[in-house]
């Protein structure tokens, strides 16, 4: 008999799970589906989701905020207060606000929330013995230290003329798909260092921060440990290997700390007097944040199906999660 997925035991685990098993990028299916594809990319990029809402706010920053390169020739405190303001600002915005909508004043009370769990107080697995707390602490003081740092280290490289670069004037198609291509290399890039923080080692003592966060939150996208940070904003460096313009280090700095965002907010969509506004939580995440051993990359490139770990959001991903789990850890 076909599985039926909208009454398997794995619907009763969650306050609300999506209607259907979670779908990956179909550019990689065989055969081609040209129509799926299309949908995807559709949804992707022409309607506002994790992807367009940091797109946006790159070219905001491109246009009014971002100095000139000319002035990052050499370190000085202004422009690198500007770059830490670059980070800090957009990321409280996003983070503070989805927080205050879904959290504090419930919005839109319990619609589209996967865990029916609120977020943590009281509790001393957390920093400050309070989950929110500990994730800005964390957000922050920690990512947005280190996303900084590896960003004025770019720019100043860039500014010197040291890497060669891109010019929108020039190579405007180029450059377009240069664009097209920075979450692709994001989820490449993602899936392998996740797949390092799980290392038994690195899990107990690094990553093991992040993963206190097994009800998920806005502010928990890139609540991570210093070392985790460090190995995790590492995506940045193909800007010196790939010909760049600043305005792609921009768009792939806030795809990388602002998706998170939305992708542990814990609610499917974001809703506004009954009208979805936007795609928010990735039920894809969720999975890897409730399972830990499965779905370590992201829907972009299919990653954990071709290695075994693919959790689909059913019954029957969650018995082979569990046997890959015990696999893995009696071995």
């Amino acid at each position: 008999m076909p599985h039926d997925f909208a009454t398997d035991a794995e619907a009763e685990r969650w306050h609300y799970r999506p209607p259907e098993p979670v779908r990956l990028n179909p550019l990689f299916d065989w055969p081609p589906r040209p129509a799926a594809i299309l949908h995807w990319y559709h949804g992707a990029w022409l309607m506002l989701t994790a992807l367009t809402v940091p797109l946006l706010i790159a070219l905001a920053i491109w246009a009014f905020v971002l100095p000139p390169l000319e002035q990052m020739q050499n370190f000085h405190i202004s422009w690198i207060a500007t770059v830490w303001l670059m980070n800090v600002i957009p990321q409280t915005l996003v983070a503070g606000g989805l927080h205050w909508w879904l959290y504090m004043r419930k919005g839109q009370g319990m619609r589209k929330k996967f865990d029916k769990r609120d977020l943590t107080r009281k509790n001393g697995t957390f920093t400050f013995n309070n989950q929110v707390l500990d994730n800005i602490w964390w957000t922050l003081g920690s990512a947005m230290t280190v996303a900084t740092l590896y960003q004025c280290v770019i720019y100043w490289v860039m500014a010197n003329g040291w890497v060669p670069m891109l010019s929108f004037a020039q190579s405007p198609l180029a450059c377009l798909l240069w664009m097209a291509l920075i979450p692709m290399w994001s989820g490449l890039h993602f899936y392998w260092v996740h797949r390092l923080e799980h290392h038994p080692k690195l899990y107990r003592h690094v990553h093991a921060v992040h993963h206190r966060n097994v009800n998920v939150g806005p502010w928990s996208g890139i609540s991570n440990h210093w070392y985790e940070n460090f190995f995790y904003f590492t995506t940045y460096f193909i800007h010196l290997i790939i010909p760049s313009a600043p305005l792609h280090l921009l768009f792939h700095s806030y795809f990388q700390q602002i998706s998170p965002v939305f992708s542990h907010c814990g609610f499917e969509k974001l809703i506004a007097k009954d009208t979805e506004i936007a795609k928010s939580g990735d039920f894809f995440h969720q999975l890897h944040h409730r399972y830990f051993e499965c779905n370590y990359g992201t829907s972009e490139i299919p990653f954990d199906k071709w290695f075994g770990t693919f959790h689909d959001g059913s019954a029957e991903g969650t018995t082979r999660t569990r046997a890959h789990k015990k696999q893995m850890y009696t071995r």
